[in-house]
């Protein structure tokens, strides 16, 4: 069990992360103390004067110079070791080194997507080499989102029609929670990833795979695949259960109701549509909230996705013949 945590964060994985922590227990224990100061004088002129009706004569002392130079001086001392001792690790946080590894992140609603420099794409996972410094240039389709890992901790807001960018080294491998935390919508706390960790050697081999996903599988087989890994499963079940978004489960071939009342069958032409342009067809009881994936997926995996949907109305029909 890895105990190198604390109540407020889990245990640091990244070259940073030992700095921030440093600083932010600095400032956490000063305050404690500080508190601890304050409400123990508050606590003993309390006690202290605590009977009244005794006329008793003021003291003439007007100050204390000694008193109040100290009570200016240890807070101005405080305020510039924290000045730069937080400067510091900003500028580390902000100076991407030369050699790290480039990756694009795109957030949008919900979901986040990657581009990495070999060609391959995944959704809501970063798979980075542990131990090789990876530069995130980073930007959104529509509203503020916020990029953050607490393990390594970082966070960046990411904003439409700009690039942020932030950087990280990530120690050990294994597998860390990314989180977005800024308030984007209806489907907020579902935008939820996943930082896969890897040795090098894994992450090179993980790129050539990926360059040739899909070679060898159906169209059906790689659509389950596409299913899962572009997280079409958080919003859509194939058991008949209504998520965000209506299931899968014998959807192909059926007729559907639209928010306008109309009706549509739903084929080939009607996935495609949805996929690439969510909003020209929105099923009546469901909010025009599906993000498009124009850019995100090439042809051949629409192609793959429609195929999939389409084998689980057939399996579903089987079921039943049997």
């Amino acid at each position: 069990m890895d105990t190198t945590g604390n109540i407020f964060l889990p245990s640091g994985q990244s070259t940073i992360a030992g700095e921030v922590d440093a600083l932010f227990s600095f400032l956490f224990w000063a305050s404690m103390i500080l508190f601890a100061i304050v409400m123990g004088g508050v606590g003993y002129f309390i006690w202290r004067y605590r009977h009244r009706g005794r006329e008793t004569v003021t003291s003439g002392r007007a100050h204390s110079t000694a008193l109040e130079f100290t009570w200016t001086a240890i807070p101005i001392i405080m305020v510039l070791i924290v000045f730069f001792w937080g400067f510091n690790v900003y500028m580390k946080m902000q100076v991407v080194p030369k050699d790290a590894l480039e990756i694009k992140v795109t957030g949008q609603k919900w979901f986040w997507s990657f581009d990495y420099p070999h060609g391959a794409a995944t959704v809501n996972e970063l798979v980075i080499p542990a131990g090789k410094s990876v530069k995130l240039l980073m930007s959104s389709k529509d509203v503020i989102h916020s990029f953050f890992v607490p393990s390594f901790r970082i966070k960046m807001d990411v904003v439409p029609n700009r690039y942020s960018v932030t950087w990280f080294e990530a120690m050990n491998p294994g597998n860390y929670d990314l989180l977005c935390t800024e308030f984007c919508g209806k489907g907020h706390s579902e935008m939820i990833g996943l930082v896969k960790v890897v040795s090098e050697r894994e992450y090179n081999e993980w790129v050539e795979t990926s360059a040739s996903l899909g070679e060898g599988l159906s169209l059906a087989e790689y659509g389950a695949q596409l299913y899962k890994s572009k997280a079409c499963i958080t919003c859509h079940s194939l058991d008949g259960t209504a998520l965000v978004g209506p299931s899968f489960k014998d959807d192909f071939g059926t007729m559907r109701v639209l928010t306008g009342g109309q009706s549509v069958r739903i084929d080939e032409n009607y996935i495609r549509e949805s996929i690439l342009n969510p909003q020209a067809k929105v099923a009546a009881g469901y909010d025009p909230v599906m993000p498009t994936y124009q850019g995100i997926l090439k042809d051949r995996q629409i192609d793959a996705l429609v195929e999939y949907i389409k084998s689980l109305a057939k399996n579903g029909a089987a079921d039943e013949a049997e």
